[in-house]
This record gives C-alpha cells, structure tokens and sequence, in this order.
C-alpha cells in the first residue's frame, strides 16, 4: 500500500480550509442561544415604530394625564370607546381646549355654536367651553349620531357616525338616500363615501329623481373630500390608541 503524506504546500491548504469552516459555523452565525430573549432587527423595529403606552406622541400623554380621567368618565357613561374619543380630540383640536375653528366650532371637540346651545339644554349644563363640559357635550354628540345611522359591522358604523360628526347627520342621510337608489349599501361607509361627491349641484338632475324638492335635504355639499380624510385621519389615530391604549 502507498503511505500518503503531505508536503508543506498541501498542509498550508488544509489548514486553511478546515479554519475556513470553522469560521463558517460559529463566526458568521451567532448560537441560538445567544439570541435567546434579545429581538431580531425586524423585531427591533417593530418595537420602535410601533404605537405603545411609553412612546405616545407628546401631546398625547401630556392630554391623557390632563383629560384622560374624563374621557374615560363620560365614554364610559354614553358608551364609547374612550381611545375613540381620543382619536376625534386629537384631529379635531390637537387636544387645544382654546380651538377655534374658521366657522367658529371651539374647544377640545370643537363643538358648533348651533349644536352647543341645543346639547347644553339637554345636558343640563350653563356653558359648553370648558374643557369638561365641552368633552362631555362632545361625546354625548358623537353617541347620538351613533345611535342615529346604523352599519354593516361595527367599523362600518364608526366610519359613518365620524362623518356625520363632521358632516351633519343630513349630509350623512342624503349620501346613503343617493346609495340606495343607485343600487348600493347604504350602510356601508366605502358606499356612502363615493356618494358624498354625488351631493354636488352637477349632478342636480341625479337629484330630481330622487328627493321631491330636486336637491339635497341638507342643500348642496362642496366640502365631500375634507370629510373622506377627515374619517380616515380619525380611523388611523383611532387603531394606533388601540394598540397603544389598554
């Protein structure tokens, strides 16, 4: 048998290969076991961009202590979900009790002049603009409107009392009058949503055919796109207050 031996030259190479996949197995890969409890980069990122109750926006946490107590009083009384109300304070005032809107809607709910004198009367309060009465006046609105337009399952139904919170619960009607007669779900928010446009004189002969008085019942709507965004802005701080809010 021929004995097999190696010359310097080949000795280098082996040596070098074996250190090559050692160097494969434990240098370029750390052990499941030093991974053990420590997130991954996905993992990582998720957990930074992610919405938790330690990293809410700053306005957020400064009203939560402020208001929150409150919130979660009168939410808790009109049957709300009080991230929901949340949600509305932040888009509508930035969580500023002194709002004032262009059209003269104020406080943290930004409640109209006209609303305010009728949900004062029912609440039984003198005044709507302090921060407590106006997000008490405020979430007794929003719950009527619930009980008043009904949806397909409850995000559907979310979606319609928020434009109407916007809107006008008529502005909210027409659109789901326009819905049925053409056919589709008046109860289903991406339904009405693509009739708010339909609300607009161009489409007046639309309208004959469907209310007696030619025209819409709230009048004419021009501003159907400000409440497209301004339910889904709502629905997005509303799902991150979810994740974030127990």
């Amino acid at each position: 048998m021929r004995s097999f031996s190696l010359n310097n030259g080949n000795a280098f190479l082996l040596f070098f290969a074996l250190i090559f996949v050692v160097f494969c197995q434990v240098g370029c890969f750390r052990p499941e076991s030093s991974l053990a409890g420590r997130p991954d980069d996905h993992d990582a990122f998720l957990s930074k961009s992610a919405p938790t109750a330690v990293n809410l926006d700053h306005r957020t946490d400064w009203s939560l202590q402020r208001y929150g107590e409150i919130v979660k009083k009168y939410s808790n009384k009109y049957d709300l979900d009080w991230r929901l109300v949340m949600a509305v304070m932040r888009h509508e005032s930035r969580f500023s009790a002194d709002a004032v809107s262009y059209r003269g809607a104020f406080g943290l709910m930004q409640i109209m002049p006209a609303t305010q004198v009728e949900l004062a009367g029912k609440l039984g309060v003198d005044e709507t603009e302090s921060p407590s009465n106006n997000i008490k006046a405020g979430i007794y609105h929003l719950q009527q409107l619930y009980r008043a337009i009904g949806g397909t399952d409850e995000e559907n139904h979310i979606r319609l009392t928020l434009a109407a919170y916007n809107a006008g619960l008529n502005r909210v009607l027409d659109a789901q009058d326009v819905a049925l007669y053409l056919g589709y779900n008046p109860q289903n928010w991406q339904s009405v949503k693509s009739m708010l446009p339909l609300l607009t004189k161009r489409y007046q002969n639309l309208h004959r055919n469907i209310w007696q008085t030619g025209k819409p019942r709230a009048g004419y709507f021009t501003d159907w796109n400000q409440t497209q965004l301004y339910v889904e802005s709502i629905m997005k701080f509303y799902s991150q207050y979810q994740v974030a809010l127990q």
